[in-house]
């Protein structure tokens, strides 16, 4: 039995709270063992545990704030929109990608696409 949106959306919402407060292990611990994450879309697509956790391991120490913006949940898939700031020195980088999601039974993540361009979808202030 497919998990239910209403897991879907907890475990959406622990992702992008996790991704501006947590640790990388954090995240990572949403995912299921044989996941993949394709972020951003075009860019190689990590398909093991331990690629996964270094592309996480990137975000570990950096000062940053998310929110989750809109959320569409359905069939075991979630599309999601949600802005993020990274403080880096004097400079804050923000941009709001929207994530494509699929999970398994237990609401664990299968799948991330993330959908961004940092030439057009970054700004800095």
């Amino acid at each position: 039995m497919a998990a239910s949106n209403e897991r879907i959306r907890e475990v959406v919402e622990a992702y992008v709270d996790r991704v501006g407060n947590g640790t990388s292990a954090e995240v990572v611990a949403l995912y299921a063992e044989g996941a993949t994450v394709e972020d951003p879309v075009g860019a190689d697509v990590l398909t093991t545990r331990e690629q996964i956790a270094t592309f996480y391991g990137n975000l570990d120490g950096l000062e940053q704030e998310t929110s989750l913006v809109e959320a569409r949940i359905g069939g075991g898939q979630a599309a999601f929109l949600f802005r993020i700031s990274t403080k880096v020195g004097d400079q804050t980088f923000t941009m709001a990608p929207i994530d494509v999601m699929t999970f398994d039974d237990d609401g664990l993540i299968t799948s991330m696409k993330a959908y961004w361009n940092a030439d057009t979808d970054m700004t800095v202030t």
